[in-house]
């Protein structure tokens, strides 16, 4: 008789722009053996002009992340290996594009075409086993996107950023029952040490999804 298969295990991070998804889903990744799905932020074309006028390109760029997003989750399904995420397709309609609606960047029409859009993807997708939700206070933030240095994110609306927040604690709140998300919040944490948050984020995986860490952390 031969063993069972280990269990495959979808994991994402989510949180507002500079929270740390990236360094945390590479460490991870890393540690545990998974693949890593990163966000297509560098190589999206519209980012650049979208932070000079929101209000011209807020539609085509949710419509960019989407698209990416969905090809991104269609990708992590087909593998037959465990995986970490780099932001979900979810935060796209419910935090970044519903800010955007309710800012006024993007029109009515728009909104309810790309929400319309949104609703018949994840219709096929299956959800994240555990989403790890990390908050953060738009001072930090800032701090933390200033030191990173990424030249069209030079100038952004601390407003916009607080805004993203409070859509992120909405989208929690509405979600809880239909996605498994946990919070940590990392303000507190210094942007340079983000060992306590790891060393968080392994819990949450041992005691929600009774993953087996490795032995040997990564440095």
């Amino acid at each position: 008789m031969t063993d069972s298969a280990p269990a495959r295990h979808f994991v994402a991070i989510a949180g507002n722009i500079g929270a740390g998804k990236t360094t945390l889903a590479k460490r991870l990744a890393q540690q545990l053996g998974w693949n890593c799905h990163l966000e297509p932020v560098i190589d999206n074309p519209y980012l650049p002009d979208f932070y000079a006028d929101m209000s011209r390109w807020s539609f085509h760029l949710q419509v960019y992340f989407l698209s990416k997003r969905f090809q991104n989750q269609l990708a992590v399904e087909s593998e037959l290996v465990s995986c970490v995420q780099d932001r979900t397709i979810y935060e796209d309609a419910q935090t970044f594009a519903r800010t955007l609606h309710r800012r006024g960047k993007l029109s009515d029409r728009d909104w309810e075409n790309y929400l319309a859009l949104f609703d018949t993807m994840v219709g096929h997708l299956k959800p994240p086993d555990l989403v790890i939700y990390l908050k953060c206070s738009v001072d930090e933030l800032l701090k933390r996107i200033s030191r990173r240095g990424r030249e069209f994110e030079r100038g952004l609306d601390p407003e916009y950023l607080a805004d993203l927040n409070q859509a992120y604690e909405d989208w929690a709140s509405k979600y809880k029952g239909k996605l498994l998300m946990l919070t940590i919040d990392t303000t507190a944490i210094g942007s340079q040490d983000q060992h306590e948050v790891f060393e968080e984020c392994l819990k949450i995986l041992r005691m929600n999804l009774q993953i087996e860490i490795p032995f040997g952390h990564v440095e």
